[in-house]
């Protein structure tokens, strides 16, 4: 699935839909959040969008991202030591894998998850109306880099 791309418009329309203001700012953090193409840290986005407009605030950063994710534009996915990292969102319901080592994130669509919501549904009685699975290990690359390391 890889990483989404996220156009301005796309972006302004779920912004609306979801009751956020879309504004400049709001859209120069999703664009920088979506061309990163891996999991970053708010402070991270904070540094790298200093040096493309040195008039964005960090609150504003912050603020920003907690909107996106309210909007479905973004999620929020924990890392080590309590900092949480972000990542650009398409559309839709979908889960992610995050590599602990990269950092890098896809998309994996329900067909994946749904076996297992039926499942729980059906041995424990569960009535499951939303689900949110995000699973964190290493990645096909990081993988293979680790076991060429071991050789």
């Amino acid at each position: 699935m890889g990483t989404p791309t996220l156009d301005a418009t796309s972006t302004a329309d779920r912004l609306t839909a979801a009751g956020e203001r879309v504004t400049r700012q709001r859209l120069l953090v999703a664009d920088a959040l979506a061309s990163h193409g891996r999991r970053i840290t708010a402070q991270e986005l904070y540094d790298r969008l200093r040096r493309i407009d040195p008039r964005i605030g960090r609150a504003t950063v912050f603020r920003t991202l907690e909107a996106l994710v309210g909007a479905g534009v973004a999620r929020r996915l924990e890392q080590d030591g309590h900092v949480y990292g972000y990542v650009a969102c398409r559309p839709g319901h979908h889960h992610h894998l995050a590599c602990d080592r990269c950092g890098r994130v896809e998309e994996i669509g329900e067909g994946y998850i749904t076996p297992v919501a039926d499942r729980v549904a059906a041995d424990l009685g569960f009535e499951i109306d939303d689900a949110r699975l995000d699973f964190y290990g290493l990645c096909a690359q990081c993988r293979a880099a680790e076991e060429r390391a071991r050789r």
